[in-house]
C-alpha cells in the first residue's frame, strides 16, 4: 500500500492518503484509494477505478467511481498518452483528460491538460528529480510540479498549491 501525507492551500488541513493497486492482469489493475482529513477526522473521499495500460502506445485508460465528503457519488473516466521527446523517454510530452459525472448523469466536470515532464535520475547521489510544466485547458491555467524522491510540490498560476510527502 502506498501512503502519503498531503497539505494544501485549499484544505488547510493535513490529509492522510492511501492507495492500493491490485493486479488483474499484466496491463490491468484495480486501483483503490482514499483520503482522511485530519481536521474533521473523516474521509474526504474514497475511489475505486479499473485502469488499463497500453505499453506499446505509452497510454492508459481508467473507469471508476468516487464517493466524496459531500456524500456525492461520481463516475469517472480518464485517459493519458505520453509522447517521448527523447530516445531515453526521460523527457516527454503528455496529454491527459478526465471527465466526472454525478450519479444522475446531469452534472459533468471535465479536465484536460498538456504537459512536459522531465525526469533526472541521480540528480545528486541517491536523488531523483522530476519537473512538470503544463497547461490545464478547461480552466486555462498553467501549472508546475517538482518532485524529489518522496517530496512533491504542485502549484498553478491561480495561486493554488499543495505539498505531498510519500511515506
Amino acid at each position: 500500500m502506498e501512503t502519503s501525507l498531503r497539505y494544501g492551500k485549499d484544505s488547510k488541513a493535513l490529509r492522510i492518503h492511501a492507495k492500493e493497486k491490485i493486479p488483474i492482469d499484466s496491463n490491468t489493475r484495480l486501483q483503490v484509494h482514499g483520503e482522511l482529513d485530519t481536521r474533521v477526522g473523516a474521509p474526504s473521499y474514497v475511489n475505486a477505478m479499473i485502469r488499463h495500460f497500453y505499453p506499446d502506445l505509452s497510454a492508459s485508460f481508467g473507469l471508476g467511481v468516487q464517493y466524496d465528503k459531500h456524500e456525492k457519488l461520481r463516475y469517472t473516466v480518464r485517459g493519458k498518452k505520453a509522447f517521448p521527446v527523447t530516445s531515453t523517454g526521460l523527457l516527454s510530452f503528455n496529454i491527459k483528460g478526465r471527465c466526472e459525472v454525478d450519479k444522475e448523469f446531469k452534472q459533468r466536470k471535465s479536465r484536460g491538460a498538456a504537459e512536459f515532464s522531465w525526469s533526472i535520475f541521480n540528480f545528486q547521489k541517491d536523488q531523483d528529480v522530476r519537473f512538470k510544466l503544463g497547461y490545464e485547458v478547461v480552466d486555462k491555467v498553467p501549472y508546475m510540479q517538482i518532485r524529489e524522491n518522496n517530496w512533491t510540490v504542485n502549484a498553478d498560476a491561480n495561486g493554488r498549491w499543495n505539498v505531498r510527502y510519500d511515506l
